[in-house]
């Protein structure tokens, strides 16, 4: 009885063939006889094999297998039979795992201790660093509170000056705008005289006055108006020592404040992060010394600021009061020159308005005249309409009665009668009409005059009405 698994007939007995099996590949052979079986979740057995078949030598005859052959062995055994290693082989490899075990033991002890010498050298190098950091930023922290104690203390000095010129330009221009109300009221004298129209655009006593008074109060402005452009521009130059002193005194308490917010540091904080490669991006802009000069020459220029605003503010106490009694003056000659050309206006006005009373008259005259006229002309056009009806009516006749007949040559010169008639009216018409438009021209030029003199007459009233307000000597000189 055989084992399962093995054939009836062997080729390893020699090579007789069976008269159970075909002559087929010997993959095939095997496939049929071994079928593969894999349970679930496994891979079938077959999977691994290869695709020939083993070559097995023949064995010799012994006197435990008399027939000479092989014992019966499933496919599987035969297979790790060939992949088995040798006592030497085990023995070779336990050596080379315990050397290489024992020299990666040796590496790591060297490495250990190296790491500790190293790490006590690294820990000592941070603290000493860290408090020379620290005490660095001491000393640049006490720096800044000197200077910002300097820049604090020219601030206030700056912004007490500037108070003070700003005080003076104030008074200054208290005095201008006392200047520029009169100026502004002969301006607009001139301006409303620019207005007037025709014959009345004169360049009269009043216009010769009130530019004569322009120029004075220009003059005694321009003076004021130049040294108030100066404060004006010292106050510039002073904001500017400002800015500088408030901005430099602001960068210095925000570094201040950076600096003692790092200065406050340590290794257990809170705020601390990795900011990697801001050590290789170098952003400073200056230097100790330059950063001291930067100081330095803020606070010199508001020193010099300073100076030059006094200065300003002595000029500006002289010169407020030499002015009064010319404006005055000229003050008082334009209001007697527009006194007379109002008068002169007045009385060009009324006799304009009796030659327009006269007009208006003609016209009504004339007016009624058109109207009768035109009243001719319509009963002329309703004859000459008749004349021609009967015409046209006659000139149907039949044959033979189309006859030219008395009343044929009455009709006829009837009708060029009304028709030179209509011509005659129409042509008094339009001459009325014609005399009608030249009365109504006339007495548009009239009230186009009257308009033009009441015009004058009211815009020298107004002029008047405006310049009787004057401002007094104080107020001319500032206060």
């Amino acid at each position: 009885m055989e084992l399962w698994g093995t054939t009836q007939l062997s080729s390893y007995c020699g090579r007789r063939k069976s008269s159970l099996f075909p002559d087929l590949a010997p993959i095939s052979t095997t496939k049929d006889a071994y079928r593969s079986y894999s349970l679930p979740g496994y891979r079938q057995l077959g999977s691994w094999k290869p695709g020939a078949l083993h070559r097995v030598a023949l064995v010799p005859p012994s006197p435990d297998n008399p027939s000479g052959r092989p014992a019966p062995i499933l496919p599987a055994f035969r297979s790790s039979l060939h992949s088995r290693y040798s006592t030497r082989d085990w023995q070779h490899a336990n050596l080379l795992q315990l050397k290489s075990s024992e020299a990666s033991r040796c590496s790591a002890g060297r490495l250990n201790a190296d790491s500790m010498r190293l790490m006590q050298d690294k820990d000592q190098l941070t603290y000493h660093m860290q408090e020379d950091s620290r005490r660095n930023l001491g000393e640049r922290m006490s720096n800044i509170d000197f200077w910002r104690s300097e820049l604090t203390y020219e601030l206030e000095c700056l912004l007490k000056e500037t108070l003070d010129l700003e005080t003076a330009k104030k008074r200054l221009e208290r005095a201008v705008d006392e200047m520029q109300g009169p100026l502004k009221t002969a301006l607009e004298c001139l301006y409303h005289r620019e207005k007037r129209k025709g014959i009345d655009l004169v360049h009269d006593e009043v216009e010769k006055s009130l530019m004569k008074e322009v120029d004075v109060f220009k003059d005694c402005q321009e003076t004021m108006t130049k040294l108030a452009q100066k404060m004006d521009q010292q106050l510039g130059i002073n904001r500017d020592a400002q800015h500088a002193l408030e901005r430099d005194l602001s960068d210095k308490n925000s570094a201040h404040f950076i600096d003692e917010k790092c200065f406050n540091l340590r290794n257990t904080s809170d705020s601390i992060s990795f900011y990697h490669g801001v050590e290789k991006a170098d952003g400073t802009v200056s230097v100790p010394s330059t950063w001291a000069k930067f100081s330095d020459d803020n606070i010199r220029c508001s020193q010099h600021a300073r100076a030059n605003s006094v200065k300003l503010r002595e000029d500006a106490e002289l010169g407020l009061e030499s002015t009064s009694e010319e404006m005055w003056n000229c003050f008082i000659s334009t209001n007697l020159a527009f006194n007379n050309r109002i008068a002169d206006v007045a009385d060009a006005k009324n006799k304009l308005e009796a030659q327009l009373a006269k007009i208006l008259q003609e016209i009504l005259q004339t007016e009624d005249t058109i109207v009768l006229l035109e009243r001719s002309i319509l009963a002329t056009e309703q004859s000459l309409r008749v004349a021609q009806t009967r015409l046209e009516g006659r000139n149907k006749r039949p044959n033979i009665e189309l006859c030219r007949d008395a009343p044929q040559l009455r009709l006829v010169n009837e009708a060029f009668t009304l028709e030179n008639t209509l011509q005659t009216l129409k042509q008094r018409l339009q001459e009325a009409r014609d005399a009608l438009q030249t009365l109504i021209f006339n007495k548009s030029e009239l009230e186009h005059d009257i308009s033009v003199k009441a015009n004058s007459f009211f815009i020298d009233k107004h002029c008047m009405d405006q310049r009787k307000v004057f401002p007094s000597t104080p107020r001319l000189t500032g206060y």
